[in-house]
């Protein structure tokens, strides 16, 4: 965590009442962004832009965001009298917001020592896949319980947050077997946290919500294409077949992807960011969703593309749900490992199927440089392949072993 004073979680409302549309908003700062990546953004530059596109946004928002940002400074006792020393940096990899770390040198710190915050801007048509103000108060409780960044400021089109002094982790790091055990743990840690709202399972009526978006948005031949037609289907026979018996719920993140685990190298201490999809769901299908992460490089040449080949085998599965189970302190059983296992691997369906789903509405509502549509091909197309090696519906046909890459066998249920 970041070794400073914080203060409390500024007010900006008043102070970050844009005139501007969120379009203007992205503008800004991808201009900046743009600037920045080139190595021009000099004392010069935010005076330049003030003026040279003073036409097109007239100068509102760079304005306000000194205002911020000041408001910010004054609390910690800096002041940013010269916003020549201001850096704006935007961060790479993400897929629902846009997000860039904001630097300026700290009152007296001396040469190099800078004063280090996130802004936050909203993506466009998120409201589809979960709701703000839960997420913002799963945000608040989260830092309540000593997780994560703190809240510092918000504004209508998002929000501003502590910079964490830790490194996230990449692609490689989730096979990481020392990384891989300390995210179990957290994991466990997470899945137990006591949390404000609903309890309710809502993985499933969720999907059915985003399958209406997608069916509204979707062109003809894109639902052709993508067979959202026996969706409904799809969705019900899982939710029967895989919700079957005693799962274990709790809180879940449903999103953790390597951009959204953090490492201090010195502590070795892993935080969870970006609670977007958190919710009360199954355990198994997050769990389900890290292994399928695995797959994605979002810092790729290409991040849509996906490889599966880099599921984990059935070895990999076993020692992480192994750590993530006897990170309670008492040691699981044999048994009690390979059940949970075999849960996880029946979850992946539903996690593929959300998220095929979460690719197709983006492509139509979001503006981020992603191939969304490519993405959620790879995803359905995944979940057609592996379903008849996991389940077959009311079939009576089960998973009964896993091979060495991760994809299960099937077997018949006696007396089926």
């Amino acid at each position: 965590m970041i070794g400073q004073s914080l203060p409390p979680c500024v007010t900006v409302s008043q102070l970050f009442r844009t005139r501007n549309p969120r379009g203007f908003l992205r503008f800004w700062f991808l201009f900046l962004g743009f600037f920045l990546s080139r190595n021009l953004c000099s004392c010069e530059l935010l005076d330049q832009m003030a003026i040279k596109t003073n036409g097109f946004i007239d100068g509102i928002f760079p304005e306000e965001l000194r205002r911020v940002l000041q408001s910010l400074a004054m609390e910690w006792g800096d002041v940013v009298e010269d916003m020549k020393a201001l850096q704006v940096i935007p961060m790479k990899g993400a897929m629902t917001n846009e997000v860039y770390q904001v630097n300026w040198p700290t009152k007296g710190g001396g040469e190099g020592i800078n004063r280090k915050l996130l802004i936050r801007i909203y993506g466009e048509g998120v409201d589809l896949f979960f709701n703000r103000d839960d997420e913002v108060r799963t945000f608040e409780c989260m830092s309540n319980h000593g997780q994560g960044p703190r809240l510092l400021g918000r504004f209508p089109e998002g929000r501003v947050e502590e910079f964490i002094h830790a490194r996230t982790l990449s692609a490689a790091d989730l096979r990481d077997p020392e990384i891989s055990a300390l995210i179990a743990a957290k994991m466990r840690e997470f899945h137990n946290l006591e949390m404000p709202g609903s309890k309710t399972v809502s993985v499933w009526n969720k999907m059915r919500d985003l399958l209406g978006e997608a069916k509204s948005l979707c062109t003809v031949r894109d639902a052709k294409e993508f067979r959202l037609d026996v969706f409904e289907d799809e969705i019900n026979m899982l939710e029967k077949e895989i919700s079957k018996g005693r799962h274990e719920t709790g809180f879940c993140h449903n999103d953790l992807q390597y951009g959204n685990v953090m490492i201090d190298e010195e502590t070795k201490a892993i935080t969870l960011i970006d609670y977007e999809y958190a919710s009360y769901n199954h355990i198994a299908y997050d769990l389900a969703n890290h292994f399928c992460e695995m797959a994605a490089n979002y810092h790729s040449d290409t991040p849509h593309i996906l490889d599966f080949d880099k599921y984990p085998g059935h070895e990999e599965r076993c020692r992480f749900v192994r750590a993530y189970l006897s990170s309670s302190g008492e040691k699981p059983t044999e048994d009690e490992v390979l059940l949970l296992v075999q849960a996880v691997e029946n979850y992946k369906l539903a996690n593929h199927l959300f998220w095929g789903l979460w690719g197709i509405i983006s492509r139509y509502v979001n503006q981020i440089d992603f191939d969304y549509l490519e993405y959620a091909r790879q995803r359905l197309q995944q979940y057609w392949k592996i379903k008849p090696m996991l389940l077959l519906g009311s079939s009576g046909v089960v998973v009964n072993s896993c091979d060495s890459n991760g994809y299960a066998g099937v077997g018949t249920r006696e007396g089926a």
